[in-house]
């Protein structure tokens, strides 16, 4: 038979203001609920915890770049020896040279 874990120190947390509801088979609410005990934490803060993570890892994948070696190398030179500045692009910085200096007083 597994071990109980010990249950886990919560540390404080901020004043939940918001609420999200869920409808789930009663299966899979069970599989959480034991899930919850068998970790030691209440079954809100398993969700909380669990759903954070997952979300975390979303943004980290949606936030990284991963390149291969090609690419990687023309990012790498890119940055090394920039490519003159075209028409289009000279139009732009003065457009907004222009606006950051109406928006100083």
């Amino acid at each position: 038979m597994p071990a109980i874990a010990e249950r886990q120190t919560r540390s404080p947390r901020p004043k939940a203001e918001e609420r999200i509801d869920a409808r789930l088979p009663s299966e899979t609410k069970q599989v959480i609920e034991r899930a919850a005990v068998i970790t030691g934490v209440t079954l809100s803060d398993f969700v909380i915890s669990r759903a954070y993570e997952a979300a975390a890892a979303v943004v980290r994948q949606h936030e990284t770049w991963i390149l291969n070696r090609q690419q990687s190398k023309a990012f790498v030179d890119t940055l090394l020896q920039p490519p003159q500045p075209n028409d289009a692009l000279k139009a732009a910085a003065s457009r907004y040279r222009a606006r950051v200096k109406e928006s100083v007083p």
